[in-house]
């Protein structure tokens, strides 16, 4: 019976070693954005280093190799933001590992194709103790209701592409994931080449258009006393000043009445020459 227990308590502390030794700083990733990412245009823009990134694959491989190791049960105890900040850090990560498959030969992540080699489909890495896919994250995982409801996500997840949000010059982590997601969103609604109020309508990215739901997931919306967000318009109206330059298009989006416009999406790759 001692023999049972002892051995009981050896494989609890190896578990919980275990746990302990993954990184919820990121530092690995943190520092590879840090090196690789180029912030443009105040702040609202960022072009990525692919060449750079190849010739430190090695330490990107043993970043993504920490985040494979992570088993589903540990995952499932730990913080929604340290959940978050897991997820996004993954999907902008193994982001970076598909494009690198085949860059500088790629203009356009889309180049992989859009049935066989699909990049969003792809199964090209594990993750969970599981094959996995970057949909998965973003669908199966962000935007599964109930779970996390936060529309925000989509201005920290990079797809590679010049139209998506920057990919941020840091790691998400948990400590200051609501203050970098705001950030994130407060840059992108200000990049004018994106979102903008123009020929008397707003006229803003696709990601509102393919995920309108997420806007009507009962977001909470900024600071601790606001009221729930239900729509994109009551979302565009807390964003208004952003949006548009003079008082009267910034009180037609506030009061719901400006016409939205989706702009057409580049695909074009992020690579900074």
């Amino acid at each position: 019976m001692r023999l049972i227990q002892l051995l009981a308590l050896t494989c609890a502390l190896v578990a919980t070693s275990a746990r302990a030794q993954f990184d919820h700083a990121h530092k690995a990733w943190d520092s590879l954005l840090k090196k690789h990412v180029v912030v443009q245009e105040g702040g609202r823009v960022s072009k990525v280093r692919y060449a750079g990134f190849k010739a430190d694959e090695a330490a990107l491989k043993a970043y993504t190799d920490s985040l494979s190791k992570t088993q589903e049960s540990e995952f499932k105890g730990w913080s929604k933001p340290q959940q978050m900040a897991f997820l996004i850090n993954a999907y902008n990560a193994f982001t970076v590992v598909k494009v690198l498959q085949r860059y500088p030969d790629l203009k356009s992540i889309r180049d992989f194709g859009n049935i066989i080699g699909n990049p969003w489909k792809d199964k090209f890495f594990s993750l969970l103790g599981r094959e996995s896919f970057l949909d998965e994250i973003e669908h199966g995982m962000f935007r599964k209701a109930g779970v996390y409801d936060e529309p925000r996500v989509h201005f920290a997840v990079n797809c590679a592409s010049i139209g998506c949000p920057m990919l941020r010059e840091e790691a998400f982590v948990a400590e200051r994931l609501d203050a970098q997601l705001e950030e994130q969103t407060r840059r992108f609604l200000s990049d004018r080449s994106r979102n903008r109020f123009a020929s008397g309508a707003l006229e803003v990215s696709k990601i509102f258009d393919w995920f309108k739901a997420d806007w009507q997931s009962g977001y909470k919306g900024i600071g601790k006393d606001a009221s729930a967000i239900g729509s994109r318009e009551q979302f565009f109206a807390s964003y208004a000043s952003l949006l548009a330059d003079s008082a009267e298009d910034r009180k037609r989006i506030v009061d719901g009445k400006a016409q939205i416009r989706f702009l057409e999406y580049d695909w074009a790759i992020n690579a900074h020459k």
